[in-house]
């Protein structure tokens, strides 16, 4: 059993937890203790990466009982790569926010929780804990947007509040739903019961699947359940609105784990149960993300809807549930994550150089510091656009080529081609508003925070860097996909073969 699972949780929990003794302390050391955090939980993410880099898997029981009986975290391939996206953007998002004056006295502490409650939903093994991780991330979350108050701030923050508190409930319903048909809720024994499912009992477990696609759909910010995302992401403190940039892609990570595990090709008559669903969603959201973007009057909302943008064509790859399909959403995934989070980095730092108009698309006066702000917006766009050399592109090209061999290759193409134009046509347009479409006047000379701009160099300085080692993260894109459709390792590593599951103990009563 490896104690190295648990830390990435322990450690943002006390963490958190000192940081709320300190509320009343000197600000740079708070500030000092989180950015100390997150670069130590880093560290532990790339040390939980190495020891499943080989596609073993990293058990942890608690209390040593064993799965299902008891609660297990599991670390593998997928859960450890997310955990080392989360780690670079909390880094990058916490060294930006030193540079915020009067960030609120309980920001760093609700960050840490934040963290804990998505370190956690990556590394639980069973669907209760997920539900318990959810609430705890959203609770910091609620907390994080409230940050300032102000009455855009305040009903942004309602709408996701209301909104998120229906979706806890249909994740209860779920939950509930899916543990009366199965007896279980543990992923690794969800895997061996539901194949073996009464046929009386199969209604009622496509019922519970159906309603927790609907909750990951919510929390991943799939239209028309995400409407409320860009106006609480704007509306955020830009540090907090870089690691929500995290939040939607646990919806994604929560369907990559539970959807091909319990409801694969195994499954029987289950098998397959959300593959009707998820591409159809992710074609609108993907074309409503693009024009979203065109549409929007402010920088900050311009980057909320890259966000449903980048879901939906992430989506296009995870709905195809095949390995070619999961191989690209990974990669996918990490990309939009770094880039998103620069992105929102990267708007507030203009915003501020840019006087009274602030991040609003309006003629203001020339921009101070036009060329390094300039040419980092230009990185940024070529990213997120997914335009040559950057990883947006070969993540398209992956998800292109994964929708190739399906059966809906023309309408995917389509789609995602067409909403790639639309997002360069749109961030084209923000681009001249901000940099060249200026009045006459003095130029802004508010002077440019270094640690700002390195909280953004980070960010896209890690996409460059998976340009430069792309034969290396292709690889391991396409070994994690592949243990992906493959459960029966997860369920062998999880479960000890000598256990037996809840529908042979429901035959011995």
């Amino acid at each position: 059993m490896s104690h190295l699972v648990i830390l990435p949780i322990l450690l943002p929990l006390v963490a958190g937890a000192l940081l709320l003794l300190l509320s009343r302390h000197d600000e740079r050391l708070r500030q000092a203790l989180g950015l100390v955090s997150a670069v130590a939980q880093l560290a532990l993410a790339i040390a939980v990466l190495a020891g499943v880099a080989d596609g073993s898997y990293l058990v942890y029981a608690l209390g040593d009982w064993p799965a299902p009986f008891g609660i297990v975290l599991v670390a593998d391939r997928l859960s450890a790569v997310m955990l080392l996206v989360t780690a670079v953007v909390a880094v990058a998002a916490l060294l930006y926010a030193t540079t915020v004056p009067r960030p609120g006295a309980h920001f760093q502490a609700l960050f840490q929780f934040q963290l804990l409650g998505i370190n956690g939903a990556f590394l639980t093994g069973d669907l209760f804990n997920l539900f318990v991780f959810f609430e705890v991330l959203l609770i910091a979350f609620y907390a994080l947007l409230f940050q300032g108050l102000g009455a855009e701030r305040v009903r942004a923050a309602v709408h996701a509040v209301v909104l998120n508190l229906i979706g806890s409930a249909l994740f209860l319903f779920a939950v509930g739903t899916l543990y009366a048909a199965t007896g279980t809720l543990n992923f690794a024994d969800l895997a061996r019961v539901v194949p073996a499912l009464e046929p009386d009992v199969v209604p009622l477990a496509r019922t519970g699947a159906l309603l927790l696609l609907v909750v990951f759909a919510l929390k991943a910010a799939v239209l028309p359940l995400g409407f409320w995302i860009p106006q609480a992401y704007a509306a955020a403190p830009a540090a907090a609105a870089a690691l929500f940039a995290v939040l939607t892609k646990v919806g994604v990570y929560a369907m990559l784990r539970v959807y091909p595990l319990a409801f694969g090709d195994p499954a029987g008559e289950l098998a397959g149960v959300a593959a009707a669903w998820v591409l159809p969603a992710a074609l609108v959201t993907l074309a409503f993300g693009a024009l979203g973007v065109l549409g929007s009057r402010t920088l900050r909302a311009a980057a909320g809807w890259l966000v449903v943008y980048s879901v939906g064509t992430l989506l296009v790859a995870v709905g195809l549930f095949s390995a070619a399909g999961y191989r690209a959403a990974l990669y996918y995934t990490v990309h939009s994550t770094l880039a998103g989070a620069a992105m929102f980095l990267l708007v507030d730092l203009v915003a501020r150089h840019r006087g009274l108009v602030c991040d609003r698309l309006d003629r203001a006066a020339p921009i101070g510091h036009a060329a390094l702000l300039g040419s980092l917006y230009f990185v940024g766009a070529l990213a997120v656009a997914g335009l040559p050399p950057l990883t947006g592109f070969t993540g398209k090209l992956l998800v292109l080529d994964a929708a190739r061999e399906s059966g809906v290759a023309g309408l995917a193409w389509s789609v995602l081609l067409a909403g790639t134009l639309v997002v360069i046509v749109a961030l084209a347009r923000v681009g001249s508003a901000v940099f060249w479409r200026t009045s006459d006047g003095p130029e802004v000379t508010d002077a440019l925070s270094r640690r700002a701009v390195a909280s953004v160099v980070l960010l896209l300085g890690t996409l460059v860097a998976m340009v430069a080692g792309g034969g290396v993260v292709t690889a391991f894109a396409s070994s994690t996909a592949r243990q992906l459709a493959e459960p029966a390792s997860y369920v062998s590593a999880v479960i000890a073969p000598d256990v037996e599951g809840p529908a042979h103990r429901r035959r011995l009563e």
